[in-house]
């Protein structure tokens, strides 16, 4: 009778240089032994990406930061352009101070009414009243705070546009702010430009450039190679970090697909069946209070097993009960809709039985599923097991 089961499982505090895949494997090996349940093929043993990080040591301090943007971005004048942050303490805080400590000035230019993934500096209802155009004005701090005043973040209790003028200054360097939601509003201010959105970050460097901008990089660019030994990230960079301290980020896992092969191949090993494996960051939803859409790391699956490649090819199973065999009932419609299931073809994308299925990639959903099961906080369960997901109503 069980349909998909998440457990989010307990492990040891990991710390740099901790053998991930065998903990790993010891851990849901464990759970499996107390809890009574047994492994199976295509389930799917997951990891969140902190862990996998924290294990290989990956991480980066401020002055390495500063050092990548000094070397990278900042012109003659020191200045650098740091365009569409996301608003955060975990994620950007540190990112920021260390862009600032290797300039000589910021121009920061902020998105509003909120930032990509839904952070708000400030509710859409104020936007409306205030007579400004997202699309097209342009605001200086000073416009800003006369339309706006000195709003607080409903959930944190801190005012951003406060909070990172207050990091720039503390490192030395001057700060001019603005807030526009177009790119090229920055170039008239500066000429080298870091794009610090996440998904939009591609679209953001083509309109710099394209208004002439002279150097345009974005997060991925920074910490894309070691820095005087530091951690970093070929393909993110900077993306998808995170606050460990005061002057130091951990970074996204270089080694995520690697780690994920070789827990699927341990797993394997040990139980006989053919076991999925995953790492795992944000997962992709948005909050309906908060509107914050989670998804701040660049991607959802870090590294992951080739099983978990493509999409959902899936049924509505009400779509059929209410048209296709609206006459039947009982173990008639029951047979006839598992039949129809085990009929149905590879791909059933625009087909009218398919509508209502989630069109998203199955890393995404999985991964989403874990990030909820784990969560952020102080559960400790790092790790999670998700099973039967790959089964239907005709197995």
């Amino acid at each position: 009778m069980a349909g998909t089961i998440s457990r989010g499982l307990r492990a040891p505090i990991i710390r740099q240089g901790d053998d991930i895949v065998k903990i790993v494997a010891d851990s849901v090996m464990t759970a499996a032994k107390e809890e009574g349940f047994s492994l199976s093929d295509r389930d799917v043993v997951c990891v969140t990406e902190a862990v996998v990080a924290r294990a290989d040591g990956n991480y980066a301090s401020v002055d390495n930061i500063a050092s990548d943007v000094r070397r990278k971005l900042a012109g003659e004048d020191g200045t650098v352009g740091v365009l569409f942050p996301i608003l955060s303490r975990n994620r950007f805080a540190i990112c920021l101070r260390g862009i600032a400590r290797g300039a000589k000035k910021v121009v920061l230019m902020l998105s509003y009414p909120s930032d990509e993934v839904g952070n708000h500096l400030f509710d859409m209802d104020m936007l409306d009243a205030s007579g400004v155009n997202p699309y097209s004005d342009v605001l200086t701090l000073e416009q800003y705070r006369a339309h706006f005043g000195n709003v607080k973040h409903p959930f944190t209790g801190v005012d951003y546009v406060e909070y990172y003028e207050s990091i720039i200054r503390g490192e030395g360097a001057e700060v001019e702010i603005l807030f526009a939601n177009h790119a090229s509003a920055i170039v008239p201010y500066t000429s080298n430009v870091l794009c610090c959105d996440i998904h939009t970050r591609e679209r953001s460097r083509r309109i710099a450039l394209a208004a002439g901008a002279k150097k345009v990089l974005t997060l991925c660019d920074i910490l894309n190679e070691s820095v005087d030994g530091s951690g970093y990230n070929p393909q993110f960079g900077l993306l998808g970090s995170n606050k460990a301290t005061e002057e130091t980020v951990k970074l996204f896992p270089k080694n995520a697909q690697e780690v994920a092969e070789k827990i699927s191949a341990e797993l394997c090993s040990r139980t006989g069946k053919k076991i999925e494996a995953m790492v795992y960051g944000d997962g992709a939803f948005k909050d309906p209070v908060g509107k914050i859409w989670e998804l701040a790391d660049p991607v959802v699956g870090a590294g992951y097993t080739s099983g978990l490649v493509g999409l959902p090819n899936e049924l509505k199973l009400k779509f059929l009960a209410d048209n296709d065999f609206a006459d039947l009932q009982g173990e008639e419609l029951a047979n006839a809709i598992r039949e129809r299931i085990r009929e149905k073809e590879q791909d059933l994308k625009g087909q009218m039985a398919s509508q209502g299925t989630t069109p998203r990639r199955l890393t995404d959903l999985i991964g989403s599923l874990c990030d909820l099961t784990s969560g952020s906080g102080d559960k400790g369960t790092p790790i999670v097991l998700v099973q039967n997901y790959f089964q239907n109503y005709a197995m």
